[in-house]
């Protein structure tokens, strides 16, 4: 894909506040952890979770991760509370999200008996996962889209009265917590403006399950608040020399007259590979300069526009002065690193196939009493044997995620 047209480049970004957490200045995420994704049928959807699986895994293709879902759907805190323990820490997490709420509100005016066990329940999970020394990322469900929602204009204002207590919450069991209902509300406000018809930005087909836009503006929304870091690799070109980040610059040669560059960049990771369908959230989640930034800045060029091509493929046309003020080709849907990248994300769908067998064929297999001490002794041995088949399939998608050389050219425009 080329660069976005002139008018999504004017659309102002939302601002968003950032979120608060016990730790301001690292990472939630980190290498080796066993992730659980809990909540109820949005996280039952695989999209938001599958899409942090995805940053997580070309963002650190040494990461040696984990991912497991425990999502249902129709679930309320009470419920996430009441299994916790089965769902989640018998899978021995070390760090888990937390997303309930949408049911809990009751898609109605606001309930306080409701906002109360609400609270309780979700305080209970708190606990119970800090004695167990679980990192938790608490959250705030996204906030439901007025636009295709029937009673969103009363629902989205209930939500935010409903998920209050959640941040005091989080402080005092000193967990991590990302307001996602905040930043999800800032963006569907300003898509009415601009959208206010949604013909075209579109994150929930219903007002509140999400599409796959609606997966990824999650994803940006839960990452970003939990201080995932910006930068894919960046490369900045300037008097016939390279300062890379996050990558090694090989072979690099000018063309006659400024006339365009060419180099060999091995990154130290993938950007994610960014889906057409994406495209129309772009405005709404900053272009994902804050957390898919693959950067390739070329100063001095003549003025003029220029096609960059990556191994012969043309990934994107820009005029000089964006190159010399940086491009990112993180938005880029076309080309091998995409490709690459979009690869893992197949294999990650596929795995998680085996994900939710597991989890809804075995975990949640409740034998009746004449089958007790079958089940006693098989559960334990199939949920193994499937875990190895999941942990084969995440060994085969860090291969897909391993970054290779390629060739970079930056050329005149034909």
């Amino acid at each position: 894909m080329f660069r976005l047209s002139a008018l999504a480049a004017l659309v102002a970004v939302v601002v968003f506040a950032p979120a608060a957490r016990a730790d301001d200045t690292e990472f939630f995420f980190k290498p080796n952890d066993r992730v659980v994704f809990l909540g109820d049928s949005i996280t039952a959807q695989y999209q938001y979770s599958s899409y942090i699986e995805l940053y997580l895994t070309t963002r650190m293709p040494k990461g040696n991760f984990t991912f497991l879902n425990a999502g249902i759907g129709g679930d309320t805190a009470n419920g996430g509370a009441g299994r916790f323990q089965s769902h989640v820490l018998n899978e021995k997490p070390t760090a888990v999200t937390i997303n309930f709420g949408m049911n809990d509100g009751g898609y109605g005016k606001f309930n306080p008996d409701a906002s109360k066990r609400f609270a309780e329940r979700t305080s209970a999970m708190l606990d119970m996962a800090n004695k167990a020394g679980v990192r938790v990322a608490l959250l705030s469900p996204n906030a439901v889209d007025r636009r295709n929602k029937s009673n969103g204009k009363e629902y989205v204002e209930t939500q935010k009265q409903f998920y209050a207590p959640l941040k005091d919450l989080a402080a005092k069991h000193k967990t991590s917590f990302v307001d996602q209902y905040a930043i999800t509300r800032a963006a569907t406000d300003k898509m009415e403006i601009d959208d206010p018809t949604a013909k075209k930005a579109v994150p929930y087909y219903d007002g509140f399950h999400t599409s796959s836009p609606g997966g990824m503006l999650m994803a940006h929304s839960i990452l970003t608040g939990l201080k995932a870091p910006a930068a894919v690799s960046d490369v900045v070109i300037e008097n016939g020399k390279a300062t890379p980040t996050k990558c090694k610059v090989e072979d690099l040669a000018g063309f006659p007259n400024a006339s365009g560059v060419s180099f060999t960049r091995t990154d130290d990771a993938l950007p994610m590979p960014v889906q057409k369908d994406w495209l129309p959230m772009l405005p709404y989640t900053n272009e994902l300069r804050d957390l898919n930034y693959y950067g390739l800045t070329v100063k001095g060029l003549k003025a003029g526009d220029y096609t960059v091509s990556i191994d012969g493929v043309a990934v994107g046309k820009y005029s000089a002065k964006q190159l010399a003020d940086g491009v990112n080709l993180g938005t880029v849907t076309a080309g091998p690193v995409w490709e690459q990248g979009n690869k893992v994300l197949q294999a990650i769908n596929a795995k998680n196939q085996l994900v939710s067998q597991r989890f809804f064929g075995v975990v949640m297999f409740n034998a009746p009493d004449w089958l007790a001490d079958v089940a006693k002794e098989r559960k334990p041995l199939e949920l193994q044997k499937r875990m190895e088949k999941i942990d084969a399939a995440q060994a085969d998608i860090y291969k897909l995620a391993t970054p290779v050389a390629r060739k970079f050219a930056v050329k005149p425009a034909e």
